[in-house]
Protein backbone atom coordinates (compact mmCIF):
# COMPACT_ATOMS: atom_id res chain seq x y z
CA UNK A 1 0.00 0.00 0.00
CA UNK A 2 1.30 3.49 -1.19
CA UNK A 3 1.47 5.75 1.87
CA UNK A 4 0.40 9.36 0.93
CA UNK A 5 2.00 11.58 4.06
CA UNK A 6 5.38 12.79 1.77
CA UNK A 7 6.05 16.20 2.19
CA UNK A 8 9.10 16.83 0.51
CA UNK A 9 8.54 20.47 -0.85
CA UNK A 10 12.38 21.54 -0.25
CA UNK A 11 13.60 18.13 -1.54
CA UNK A 12 12.14 18.82 -5.42
CA UNK A 13 12.64 22.05 -5.12
CA UNK A 14 16.27 20.67 -5.49
CA UNK A 15 15.25 18.44 -7.98
CA UNK A 16 13.33 21.03 -10.29
CA UNK A 17 16.80 23.00 -9.72
CA UNK A 18 18.72 20.37 -11.23
CA UNK A 19 17.11 19.80 -14.20
CA UNK A 20 16.89 23.19 -15.26
CA UNK A 21 19.96 24.01 -14.83
CA UNK A 22 21.34 20.88 -16.67
CA UNK A 23 18.48 21.42 -19.16
CA UNK A 24 19.31 25.51 -19.94
CA UNK A 25 22.82 26.39 -17.92
CA UNK A 26 25.01 23.27 -19.37
CA UNK A 27 23.76 24.75 -22.70
CA UNK A 28 25.24 28.05 -22.12
CA UNK A 29 28.40 26.75 -20.80
CA UNK A 30 28.61 25.04 -24.07
CA UNK A 31 28.01 27.15 -26.28
CA UNK A 32 30.67 29.54 -24.59
CA UNK A 33 33.48 26.80 -25.03
CA UNK A 34 31.63 25.84 -28.62
CA UNK A 35 32.91 22.39 -28.72
CA UNK A 36 33.56 21.69 -32.75
CA UNK A 37 34.15 18.89 -35.22
CA UNK A 38 38.13 18.47 -34.82
CA UNK A 39 39.95 15.26 -33.61
CA UNK A 40 39.66 13.84 -30.47
CA UNK A 41 42.65 12.54 -28.69
CA UNK A 42 41.03 9.17 -28.79
CA UNK A 43 41.63 8.84 -32.46
CA UNK A 44 44.36 10.80 -32.80
CA UNK A 45 46.59 9.56 -30.22
CA UNK A 46 44.82 6.06 -30.19
CA UNK A 47 47.48 3.49 -27.99
CA UNK A 48 44.51 0.48 -26.90
CA UNK A 49 46.23 1.36 -23.47
CA UNK A 50 44.46 4.73 -22.02
CA UNK A 51 43.66 6.12 -25.64
CA UNK A 52 40.71 4.14 -27.10
CA UNK A 53 37.12 5.97 -28.78
CA UNK A 54 34.19 4.61 -26.86
CA UNK A 55 30.44 5.24 -27.90
CA UNK A 56 29.08 8.44 -25.64
CA UNK A 57 26.45 6.32 -23.44
CA UNK A 58 29.34 3.95 -22.87
CA UNK A 59 31.89 6.89 -21.76
CA UNK A 60 28.99 8.77 -19.53
CA UNK A 61 28.16 5.96 -17.22
CA UNK A 62 32.02 5.06 -16.54
CA UNK A 63 32.37 8.94 -16.15
CA UNK A 64 29.30 8.51 -13.02
CA UNK A 65 30.98 5.76 -11.64
CA UNK A 66 34.86 7.62 -11.57
CA UNK A 67 33.99 10.96 -10.12
CA UNK A 68 30.91 9.25 -7.36
CA UNK A 69 33.16 7.37 -5.03
CA UNK A 70 31.70 7.73 -1.54
CA UNK A 71 31.14 11.67 -1.99
CA UNK A 72 27.64 11.59 -2.76
CA UNK A 73 26.92 8.86 -0.15
CA UNK A 74 28.92 9.61 2.78
CA UNK A 75 28.98 13.65 1.79
CA UNK A 76 25.52 13.64 1.73
CA UNK A 77 24.46 11.67 5.12
CA UNK A 78 26.93 13.98 6.77
CA UNK A 79 25.91 16.93 4.90
CA UNK A 80 22.10 16.44 5.51
CA UNK A 81 22.96 17.58 9.48
CA UNK A 82 23.32 21.10 8.26
CA UNK A 83 19.55 20.69 7.59
CA UNK A 84 17.12 21.16 4.60
CA UNK A 85 19.35 24.41 3.33
CA UNK A 86 21.34 20.88 1.84
CA UNK A 87 18.34 20.42 -0.67
CA UNK A 88 18.53 23.85 -2.15
CA UNK A 89 22.77 24.35 -1.77
CA UNK A 90 23.47 21.11 -3.14
CA UNK A 91 21.91 21.60 -6.74
CA UNK A 92 22.66 25.37 -6.65
CA UNK A 93 26.54 24.44 -6.25
CA UNK A 94 26.17 21.95 -8.74
CA UNK A 95 24.81 23.83 -11.70
CA UNK A 96 27.23 26.88 -11.28
CA UNK A 97 29.89 25.58 -9.68
CA UNK A 98 30.26 21.55 -10.23
CA UNK A 99 28.87 20.92 -13.45
CA UNK A 100 30.97 23.67 -15.10
CA UNK A 101 34.07 22.75 -13.28
CA UNK A 102 33.86 19.26 -14.40
CA UNK A 103 32.65 20.07 -17.86
CA UNK A 104 36.03 22.35 -18.44
CA UNK A 105 38.21 19.73 -16.78
CA UNK A 106 37.27 17.49 -19.41
CA UNK A 107 37.01 19.55 -22.49
CA UNK A 108 39.97 21.50 -21.74
CA UNK A 109 42.42 18.32 -21.71
CA UNK A 110 40.86 16.97 -24.81
CA UNK A 111 41.53 20.17 -26.37
CA UNK A 112 45.03 19.45 -24.83
CA UNK A 113 45.84 15.93 -26.46
CA UNK A 114 44.41 14.68 -23.10
CA UNK A 115 46.41 16.03 -20.47
CA UNK A 116 45.70 15.30 -17.17
CA UNK A 117 45.12 18.10 -14.68
CA UNK A 118 48.42 18.86 -13.68
CA UNK A 119 49.60 19.33 -17.22
CA UNK A 120 46.84 21.80 -17.70
CA UNK A 121 47.87 23.63 -14.29
CA UNK A 122 51.61 23.63 -16.09
CA UNK A 123 50.26 24.87 -19.46
CA UNK A 124 47.68 27.46 -18.02
CA UNK A 125 49.56 28.08 -14.40
CA UNK A 126 52.84 27.93 -15.18
CA UNK A 127 55.42 25.74 -13.51
CA UNK A 128 55.67 26.77 -9.77
CA UNK A 129 52.18 26.52 -9.31
CA UNK A 130 52.18 22.66 -11.44
CA UNK A 131 55.05 21.91 -8.99
CA UNK A 132 52.82 22.35 -5.74
CA UNK A 133 49.50 20.71 -7.26
CA UNK A 134 51.50 17.70 -8.73
CA UNK A 135 52.41 16.66 -4.97
CA UNK A 136 49.14 17.21 -3.83
CA UNK A 137 47.37 15.44 -6.91
CA UNK A 138 49.54 13.05 -5.74
CA UNK A 139 48.75 12.06 -1.92
CA UNK A 140 45.16 13.12 -2.74
CA UNK A 141 44.75 10.02 -5.45
CA UNK A 142 47.04 7.89 -2.87
CA UNK A 143 44.83 8.77 0.61
CA UNK A 144 41.57 8.21 -1.50
CA UNK A 145 42.33 4.62 -3.22
CA UNK A 146 43.32 3.77 0.52
CA UNK A 147 40.09 4.86 1.77
CA UNK A 148 38.29 3.27 -0.46
CA UNK A 149 39.77 -0.03 -0.36
CA UNK A 150 38.99 -0.89 3.31
CA UNK A 151 35.29 1.16 2.96
CA UNK A 152 34.28 -1.20 0.55
CA UNK A 153 35.75 -4.13 2.37
CA UNK A 154 33.88 -2.46 5.64
CA UNK A 155 30.52 -2.51 3.95
CA UNK A 156 31.09 -5.83 1.30
CA UNK A 157 31.69 -7.64 5.20
CA UNK A 158 29.36 -6.18 7.28
CA UNK A 159 26.34 -6.85 4.52
CA UNK A 160 27.22 -10.43 3.51
CA UNK A 161 29.25 -11.84 6.14
CA UNK A 162 27.63 -10.19 9.21
CA UNK A 163 31.29 -8.59 10.41
CA UNK A 164 30.92 -6.23 13.19
CA UNK A 165 35.07 -6.44 14.32
CA UNK A 166 36.66 -4.74 11.41
CA UNK A 167 40.31 -5.16 12.42
CA UNK A 168 42.79 -6.22 10.24
CA UNK A 169 43.24 -9.06 12.43
CA UNK A 170 40.10 -10.47 10.89
CA UNK A 171 40.33 -12.84 8.12
CA UNK A 172 37.07 -12.12 6.22
CA UNK A 173 38.55 -7.95 6.53
CA UNK A 174 41.77 -9.14 5.71
CA UNK A 175 40.96 -11.13 2.35
CA UNK A 176 38.50 -8.80 1.29
CA UNK A 177 41.00 -5.75 1.54
CA UNK A 178 43.54 -7.82 -0.31
CA UNK A 179 41.46 -8.75 -3.31
CA UNK A 180 40.04 -5.16 -3.50
CA UNK A 181 43.61 -4.52 -3.74
CA UNK A 182 44.34 -6.88 -6.69
CA UNK A 183 41.40 -5.77 -8.25
CA UNK A 184 42.78 -1.70 -8.02
CA UNK A 185 46.09 -3.28 -9.73
CA UNK A 186 44.64 -5.01 -12.54
CA UNK A 187 42.19 -2.55 -13.50
CA UNK A 188 45.06 0.37 -13.39
CA UNK A 189 47.36 -1.63 -15.78
CA UNK A 190 44.57 -2.94 -18.26
CA UNK A 191 43.68 -1.01 -21.07
CA UNK A 192 40.73 0.67 -19.86
CA UNK A 193 38.19 -0.91 -22.39
CA UNK A 194 38.76 -4.67 -20.89
CA UNK A 195 37.77 -3.98 -17.29
CA UNK A 196 36.25 -0.55 -16.72
CA UNK A 197 35.02 0.08 -20.76
CA UNK A 198 33.27 -3.41 -20.14
CA UNK A 199 31.99 -3.91 -16.86
CA UNK A 200 31.13 -0.04 -15.75
CA UNK A 201 28.29 0.65 -17.70
CA UNK A 202 26.59 -2.14 -16.42
CA UNK A 203 27.31 -1.16 -12.84
CA UNK A 204 26.51 2.33 -13.42
CA UNK A 205 22.99 1.23 -13.78
CA UNK A 206 23.14 -0.92 -10.97
CA UNK A 207 24.05 2.63 -8.85
CA UNK A 208 21.15 3.98 -10.58
CA UNK A 209 18.74 0.95 -9.64
CA UNK A 210 20.02 1.40 -5.96
CA UNK A 211 19.01 4.49 -5.77
CA UNK A 212 15.97 4.50 -6.92
CA UNK A 213 14.92 1.83 -5.03
CA UNK A 214 15.47 4.44 -2.29
CA UNK A 215 13.69 7.04 -3.98
CA UNK A 216 10.81 4.51 -4.39
CA UNK A 217 10.92 3.66 -0.62
CA UNK A 218 9.95 7.36 0.18
CA UNK A 219 6.62 6.69 -1.51
CA UNK A 220 6.32 3.20 -0.30
CA UNK A 221 6.94 3.35 3.62
CA UNK A 222 6.66 7.41 3.71
CA UNK A 223 9.49 10.07 4.30
CA UNK A 224 9.90 12.88 7.10
CA UNK A 225 11.36 15.39 5.67
CA UNK A 226 12.30 18.70 7.22
CA UNK A 227 11.59 21.87 5.77
CA UNK A 228 13.84 24.70 4.46
CA UNK A 229 13.43 28.25 6.56
CA UNK A 230 15.48 31.07 7.81
CA UNK A 231 14.62 29.51 11.19
CA UNK A 232 16.52 26.54 10.43
CA UNK A 233 18.86 27.65 7.95
CA UNK A 234 21.61 25.55 10.11
CA UNK A 235 20.47 22.41 12.50
CA UNK A 236 24.07 20.81 12.30
CA UNK A 237 24.32 19.47 15.72
CA UNK A 238 28.08 19.98 16.79
CA UNK A 239 27.06 23.71 15.80
CA UNK A 240 29.35 23.95 12.66
CA UNK A 241 29.03 26.71 10.62
CA UNK A 242 27.57 26.33 7.24
CA UNK A 243 30.26 28.10 5.45
CA UNK A 244 32.64 27.07 4.93
CA UNK A 245 32.27 23.60 6.81
CA UNK A 246 28.95 22.35 4.37
CA UNK A 247 31.08 22.91 1.42
CA UNK A 248 33.90 20.96 2.53
CA UNK A 249 31.96 18.33 3.60
CA UNK A 250 29.65 17.89 0.50
CA UNK A 251 32.14 17.47 -1.97
CA UNK A 252 30.93 15.05 -5.35
CA UNK A 253 27.26 16.10 -5.72
CA UNK A 254 28.35 19.75 -5.04
CA UNK A 255 32.09 20.83 -6.05
CA UNK A 256 34.15 18.04 -6.05
CA UNK A 257 38.40 18.22 -7.27
CA UNK A 258 38.41 15.19 -7.36
CA UNK A 259 36.77 14.89 -11.22
CA UNK A 260 39.12 16.78 -12.55
CA UNK A 261 41.25 14.03 -12.37
CA UNK A 262 38.89 11.88 -13.92
CA UNK A 263 37.13 14.10 -16.40
CA UNK A 264 40.76 13.80 -17.76
CA UNK A 265 40.87 9.96 -18.25
CA UNK A 266 37.70 9.80 -19.62
CA UNK A 267 38.84 12.62 -21.94
CA UNK A 268 40.85 9.98 -24.06
CA UNK A 269 37.98 8.07 -24.40
CA UNK A 270 35.59 10.56 -25.85
CA UNK A 271 34.65 10.16 -29.89
CA UNK A 272 33.29 14.00 -30.68
CA UNK A 273 33.67 17.26 -28.19
CA UNK A 274 29.49 17.62 -28.50
CA UNK A 275 29.88 14.46 -25.94
CA UNK A 276 31.21 16.17 -23.67
CA UNK A 277 28.27 18.48 -22.56
CA UNK A 278 26.16 14.64 -21.14
CA UNK A 279 29.50 13.18 -20.14
CA UNK A 280 31.32 15.72 -17.92
CA UNK A 281 28.32 17.98 -17.07
CA UNK A 282 25.30 15.70 -17.32
CA UNK A 283 27.00 12.86 -14.69
CA UNK A 284 27.55 15.54 -12.20
CA UNK A 285 23.75 16.74 -11.86
CA UNK A 286 23.22 12.79 -12.15
CA UNK A 287 25.80 12.82 -8.78
CA UNK A 288 24.13 15.89 -7.74
CA UNK A 289 20.41 13.87 -7.56
CA UNK A 290 21.74 10.81 -6.00
CA UNK A 291 23.53 12.75 -3.82
CA UNK A 292 19.97 14.43 -3.20
CA UNK A 293 18.44 11.15 -2.67
CA UNK A 294 20.68 9.96 0.30
CA UNK A 295 20.99 13.35 1.64
CA UNK A 296 17.09 13.05 2.13
CA UNK A 297 17.01 9.49 3.02
CA UNK A 298 19.55 10.30 5.94
CA UNK A 299 17.35 12.97 7.15
CA UNK A 300 14.17 10.59 7.72
CA UNK A 301 16.36 7.75 9.47
CA UNK A 302 18.42 10.23 11.57
CA UNK A 303 14.62 11.80 12.70
CA UNK A 304 13.33 8.47 13.38
CA UNK A 305 16.31 8.01 15.79
CA UNK A 306 17.40 4.83 13.89
CA UNK A 307 21.01 5.53 13.90
CA UNK A 308 22.95 5.05 17.08
CA UNK A 309 24.55 8.36 18.05
CA UNK A 310 28.31 6.60 17.30
CA UNK A 311 27.09 5.82 13.87
CA UNK A 312 25.76 8.99 12.72
CA UNK A 313 27.78 10.02 9.41
CA UNK A 314 29.48 7.13 9.19
CA UNK A 315 29.03 4.12 6.44
CA UNK A 316 27.05 2.63 8.34
CA UNK A 317 24.48 4.48 7.95
CA UNK A 318 24.02 2.95 4.26
CA UNK A 319 22.75 -0.56 5.62
CA UNK A 320 20.14 1.31 8.10
CA UNK A 321 18.91 3.14 5.20
CA UNK A 322 18.39 0.23 2.97
CA UNK A 323 16.83 -1.56 6.06
CA UNK A 324 14.60 1.21 6.25
CA UNK A 325 13.19 1.87 2.33
CA UNK A 326 14.09 -0.84 0.57
CA UNK A 327 12.10 -4.52 1.16
CA UNK A 328 14.35 -7.34 2.39
CA UNK A 329 15.11 -8.91 -0.49
CA UNK A 330 15.72 -6.51 -1.89
CA UNK A 331 18.29 -4.22 0.23
CA UNK A 332 21.70 -6.08 -0.77
CA UNK A 333 21.00 -4.79 -4.16
CA UNK A 334 21.09 -1.24 -2.34
CA UNK A 335 24.17 -1.76 -0.63
CA UNK A 336 26.40 -3.53 -3.38
CA UNK A 337 25.25 -0.29 -5.28
CA UNK A 338 27.17 1.67 -2.62
CA UNK A 339 29.72 -0.48 -2.38
CA UNK A 340 30.99 -0.55 -6.35
CA UNK A 341 31.52 3.52 -5.80
CA UNK A 342 34.34 3.10 -3.43
CA UNK A 343 35.87 0.21 -5.66
CA UNK A 344 35.17 1.49 -8.82
CA UNK A 345 36.14 5.41 -8.21
CA UNK A 346 39.40 4.18 -6.05
CA UNK A 347 40.66 1.99 -8.90
CA UNK A 348 40.67 4.95 -11.69
CA UNK A 349 42.34 7.29 -8.75
CA UNK A 350 45.03 4.77 -8.85
CA UNK A 351 44.65 4.96 -12.94
CA UNK A 352 44.59 8.75 -12.94
CA UNK A 353 47.65 8.72 -10.44
CA UNK A 354 49.63 6.06 -12.67
CA UNK A 355 48.57 8.37 -15.81
CA UNK A 356 49.54 11.86 -13.82
CA UNK A 357 52.81 10.33 -13.00
CA UNK A 358 53.60 8.98 -16.54
CA UNK A 359 52.68 12.18 -17.93
CA UNK A 360 55.31 14.08 -15.87
CA UNK A 361 57.88 11.70 -16.60
CA UNK A 362 57.38 11.40 -20.24
CA UNK A 363 57.16 7.40 -20.00
CA UNK A 364 54.60 6.38 -22.24
CA UNK A 365 52.42 4.07 -21.50
CA UNK A 366 51.89 1.32 -24.10
CA UNK A 367 54.54 -0.93 -23.07
CA UNK A 368 53.26 -3.18 -19.63
CA UNK A 369 56.66 -2.63 -18.42
CA UNK A 370 56.27 1.12 -18.23
CA UNK A 371 52.89 0.80 -16.37
CA UNK A 372 54.70 -1.18 -13.56
CA UNK A 373 57.56 0.61 -12.85
CA UNK A 374 54.75 3.17 -12.04
CA UNK A 375 52.20 1.10 -10.06
CA UNK A 376 54.39 -1.20 -8.03
CA UNK A 377 55.69 2.17 -5.95
CA UNK A 378 52.35 3.21 -5.89
CA UNK A 379 51.11 -0.66 -4.37
CA UNK A 380 53.68 -0.31 -1.40
CA UNK A 381 52.71 3.32 -0.57
CA UNK A 382 48.80 2.32 -0.56
CA UNK A 383 49.64 -0.77 1.49
CA UNK A 384 51.78 1.39 4.13
CA UNK A 385 48.91 3.91 4.41
CA UNK A 386 46.59 1.18 4.86
CA UNK A 387 48.37 -0.55 7.65
CA UNK A 388 48.22 2.51 9.23
CA UNK A 389 45.01 3.66 8.79
CA UNK A 390 43.96 0.17 10.24
CA UNK A 391 45.66 0.02 13.09
CA UNK A 392 44.83 3.62 14.35
CA UNK A 393 41.39 4.58 15.69
CA UNK A 394 40.79 8.07 13.96
CA UNK A 395 42.57 7.19 10.96
CA UNK A 396 39.75 7.53 8.80
CA UNK A 397 38.63 10.96 9.91
CA UNK A 398 42.00 11.81 9.66
CA UNK A 399 42.40 10.49 6.32
CA UNK A 400 38.91 11.87 5.13
CA UNK A 401 39.70 15.47 6.61
CA UNK A 402 42.94 15.72 4.46
CA UNK A 403 41.49 14.39 1.44
CA UNK A 404 38.13 16.69 1.61
CA UNK A 405 40.60 20.02 2.05
CA UNK A 406 42.65 18.56 -0.54
CA UNK A 407 39.85 18.10 -2.47
CA UNK A 408 38.32 21.31 -2.43
CA UNK A 409 41.83 23.09 -2.83
CA UNK A 410 42.37 21.20 -6.59
CA UNK A 411 39.44 22.75 -7.86
CA UNK A 412 40.52 25.99 -7.77
CA UNK A 413 43.10 25.57 -10.24
CA UNK A 414 41.16 23.71 -12.37
CA UNK A 415 38.43 26.29 -12.69
CA UNK A 416 41.74 29.10 -12.82
CA UNK A 417 42.78 26.85 -15.81
CA UNK A 418 39.75 27.39 -17.39
CA UNK A 419 39.25 31.25 -16.88
CA UNK A 420 42.69 31.65 -18.30
CA UNK A 421 41.69 29.95 -21.94
CA UNK A 422 38.38 31.32 -21.60
CA UNK A 423 40.27 35.04 -21.24
CA UNK A 424 43.31 34.22 -23.96
CA UNK A 425 39.60 33.29 -25.92
CA UNK A 426 38.00 36.24 -25.07
CA UNK A 427 34.87 34.67 -24.20
CA UNK A 428 32.75 35.04 -20.76
CA UNK A 429 35.56 34.15 -18.39
CA UNK A 430 33.34 34.95 -15.58
CA UNK A 431 31.22 31.70 -15.66
CA UNK A 432 34.68 29.68 -13.94
CA UNK A 433 36.38 33.01 -12.10
CA UNK A 434 33.44 33.51 -10.11
CA UNK A 435 33.26 29.70 -8.84
CA UNK A 436 37.04 30.06 -8.38
CA UNK A 437 37.02 32.84 -6.43
CA UNK A 438 34.41 30.90 -4.35
CA UNK A 439 36.40 28.31 -3.44
CA UNK A 440 39.48 30.40 -2.66
CA UNK A 441 37.00 32.02 0.56
CA UNK A 442 35.69 28.65 1.23
CA UNK A 443 39.39 26.63 1.61
CA UNK A 444 40.53 30.17 3.48
CA UNK A 445 38.10 29.65 5.81
CA UNK A 446 38.37 26.27 6.33
CA UNK A 447 42.17 26.49 6.93
CA UNK A 448 41.58 29.71 9.69
CA UNK A 449 38.67 27.90 11.41
CA UNK A 450 40.87 24.68 11.68
CA UNK A 451 43.19 27.07 13.45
Amino acid sequence: MLVYNVVMITFIIGIVILFFGYLFYSRYVEKVFQPDDRQTPANKNQDNVDFIPMSKNRNALIHLLNIAGMGPIIGAIQGILFGPVAFILIPLGCVVAGGVHDYFAGMLSIRNDGAQITGLIHKYLGKKTFKIFMVIVSIMLLLLATVFVYTAGDLFAERFFGVKDFTISNPIVLCTYIIILLYFIFATLFPIDKIIGRFYPALGLLLILGTGLVLAGFFINGVNLKEFSLSNYNLHPKNLPVIPMFFMTVSCGLLSGFHSTQATIISRTVNKEKDGKLIFYGMMCLESLIALIWAAAAMDVYSANLVPQNLIGTVNVVNIIANKFVPFNLAFLVTLAVIILPVTSGDTALRGLRITIAEALNLKQKMIINRLIIVIPIVICVLSVLIWAKTNTDSFSLIWRYFTFFNQLISIPTLCCATVYLALKKKNYLITLLPALFYVFITMSFIVLQE
